[in-house]
């Protein structure tokens, strides 16, 4: 058998669940369990089941990361991540037979592993995460060559969790702060190609923009799709810099 451990309530204290961990097993598949055997209280939030809404984010031993695609079987022998320390950890794994499972850190807990992502989500607006093409109605927009596309690629993969946004220790500190999530989709706009006669990077000149970043690189650790925010976030910042000293 099997303890998970999950935060709950509004003193975040937590409940102890016990379970046989089949093989195949993922952490929403055993929270399922929880909630259709032990307790039918379990609050948690869930869509896809296939890694690609990014709803069933959490923090599990301590990582934010997708319950959908996390293995229980993997936990038992992980090594841990290290990140830099946020506002509001979760508890780490005790032992190979105990998974501590918890809300996102770093945001407001709605109930139980349900947090509030409109904060998230405001910010993530206000980048204007959408192609606007300046060009000329019914005109053909330009031929996208490979190293531009693949260049694009690696910011698009982002399916909006919020794990790199809750595990960042400059959002725990500062919540006026963009964050990775909406920074890195800043910069994939500015990168492309069919977009013509709008300075993306400007968007994020201000304080709680590209140069509040401290690269603690959780963020790129945390990623379950393997974007690299701080990538972009030390590019852009990179051709600010380029700007102003020429």
């Amino acid at each position: 058998m099997m303890q998970f451990f999950v935060l709950r309530g509004s003193k975040g204290e937590y409940q102890e669940y016990e379970l046989e961990p089949g093989p195949g097993l993922t952490v929403l598949d055993a929270l399922f369990k929880i909630r259709d055997e032990l307790d039918g209280t379990l609050a948690f939030r869930y869509s896809c089941r296939g890694a690609v809404c990014g709803a069933c984010a959490m923090s599990i031993n301590g990582i934010p990361r997708l319950a959908c695609r996390t293995q229980v079987t993997d936990l038992q022998k992980e090594v841990a991540t290290a990140l830099a320390p946020s506002r509001s950890p979760v508890a780490t794994r005790s032992d190979a037979r105990a998974i501590y499972i918890g809300p996102l850190p770093n945001m407001r807990v709605i109930r139980d592993l349900v947090v509030d992502m409109e904060p998230f989500f405001e910010r993530y607006r206000s980048v204007r995460p959408y192609l606007r093409n300046m060009l000329e109605e019914n005109k053909a927009g330009p031929r996208m060559e490979q190293m531009k596309v693949s260049q694009l690629e690696a910011y698009t993969n982002c399916v909006l969790c919020a794990c790199c946004t809750s595990s960042c220790p400059v959002g725990g500190a500062e919540p006026d702060y963009l964050g990775p999530a909406a920074l890195a989709k800043l910069y994939r706009f500015h990168i492309d190609p069919r977009e013509e006669g709008v300075d993306r990077l400007a968007l994020a000149e201000g304080p709680n923009g590209w140069g509040a970043c401290r690269f603690h690189n959780n963020c790129d650790k945390v990623c379950p799709k393997g974007v690299r925010p701080s990538q972009a976030i030390g590019r852009a910042r990179a051709e600010l810099m380029e700007r102003k000293g020429s």
